[in-house]
């Protein structure tokens, strides 16, 4: 193979990829692409220009595959193991696109990965392949394809610092809408965690923690049994 052109737009070996949940009312889920004609699936990612921030790079990529702008994002993991790095895997990824070898060579050498989980309500995204990828498709947990490289183990730990920081970072999550009832926010938690929750015991803990406005009822059909509508503060 032809060696390749020193790579100026981008900051070297340093790439992002990132798990972005939704929730469709029931099941959390998340994005996956499909590279052009090659069978791969991965977490949508990319590269970090030399004038922009990580975390600016981040946003936008996530922004650009799901239309969505105020998006909750937070940096999970590093990843950097010597068998995450398959230059075969990004060559024939390269040549399905039709990209030169030399011009893109840089993308075969090592990277070293920074994760992100991004949180988002699934209603409101407008999905967009990249140019790389014929689709982009949410996947429940249980029923993620075979994801490249060590993508599945990055899935693994965001699951795991999501549910650490559960009732934490519960405010900042956008997989709701503005407002929302006890029960929505209680499968919200089900899905995360993967269990079911007694409903009494998690309603009084959601309002120990001070942390939701409650609101009008929600009418929609007996007037006696209608719930509460809550926001977070």
């Amino acid at each position: 193979m032809n060696s390749s052109k020193e790579n100026r737009d981008y900051i070297q070996n340093v790439s992002y990829d990132s798990v972005i949940f939704g929730f469709n009312g029931s099941q959390l889920k998340i994005l996956v692409l499909e590279y052009h004609n090659t069978g791969y699936f991965a977490l949508p990612g990319g590269f970090v220009k030399m004038d922009e921030s990580l975390d600016d790079a981040v946003k936008i990529g996530v922004s650009q595959r799901t239309g969505l702008r105020d998006i909750y994002l937070e940096q999970f993991s590093t990843f950097g193991s010597l068998e995450r790095s398959n230059p075969q895997i990004m060559e024939r990824i390269l040549i399905e696109n039709n990209l030169d070898m030399v011009e893109y060579g840089w993308m075969l050498g090592r990277f070293i990965s920074i994760g992100y989980y991004a949180l988002i309500n699934y209603e409101e995204v407008s999905l967009k392949p990249d140019e790389l990828s014929d689709s982009i498709n949410w996947y429940s947990i249980d029923e993620l394809p075979d994801l490249i490289m060590d993508h599945r183990e990055m899935v693994e730990k965001a699951l795991i610092v999501l549910r650490n920081n559960l009732d934490r970072k519960i405010v900042g999550m956008n997989l709701l809408p503005h407002k929302f009832t006890m029960k929505q926010l209680q499968q919200v938690y089900e899905a995360i965690l993967g269990e079911k929750l007694r409903r009494t015991t998690f309603q009084r803990k959601m309002l120990s923690l001070e942390l939701l406005v409650r609101h009008e009822k929600l009418f929609q059909g007996k007037a006696h049994k209608a719930p509460y509508l809550y926001s977070f503060k």
